[in-house]
């Protein structure tokens, strides 16, 4: 499967990520397919760029972004948000009946 996922760079505590479209089953710092934009959330503002035409080339091609991914996306307009999330998972909590 396709992902498009964050590719950590920078230095320590000043992170700076490529958003990346890759193989799911490569390493989370491998090699890559393409590269769609950075992201660098240490900056004020926060700098983001992203090439809009190529994230919408390549969700019609059915890659999956991540939800950080989807995230900027959405920020960018190069994705609709969401209608609605799954329902969140609640952990350890059993219905009493």
């Amino acid at each position: 499967m396709v992902k498009m996922r964050l590719f950590r760079m920078g230095d320590k505590k000043n992170p700076i990520y490529r958003i990346v479209v890759a193989d799911s089953r490569k390493a989370m710092s491998g090699e890559y397919i393409d590269c769609i934009g950075h992201y660098r959330p240490t900056c004020d503002p926060v700098e983001l760029d992203v090439n809009v035409e190529l994230a919408k080339e390549w969700l019609a091609k059915g890659a999956q972004p991540t939800e950080t991914v989807r995230n900027l996306l959405v920020k960018t307009g190069a994705m609709e948000k969401p209608a609605k999330l799954s329902p969140s998972k609640t952990k350890g909590k059993k219905s009493d009946k």
